[in-house]
């Protein structure tokens, strides 16, 4: 089953609309029960991925996936994973 893709280019700078863009996608990839979400914050200065990375490791994010990883071929890019079999 394919993912789900969240690219940040186009809200870079705009706070609210990132937070939710990210809570949408994580939601959504629950709902649908999708596997992985790909995440594209971008290269840049790596503060938009900071911030990614920040929301992911939020303590009530974090119950609702696996893992996630930095994809090590393209710095601006995060994959998160969902486990529907261990996952409350």
């Amino acid at each position: 089953m394919a993912g789900l893709k969240l690219d940040l280019h186009e809200i870079f700078n705009k706070g609210k609309e990132i937070d939710k863009a990210l809570h949408d996608v994580i939601y959504q990839a629950r709902e649908k029960r999708i596997g992985e979400v790909e995440i594209i914050p971008g290269k840049g200065s790596g503060v938009l991925k900071e911030k990614v990375i920040r929301f992911l490791n939020d303590k009530e994010i974090k119950k609702m996936y696996s893992r996630y990883k930095v994809d090590n071929k393209n710095f601006g890019r995060i994959f998160v994973y969902f486990n529907f079999n261990k996952l409350k």
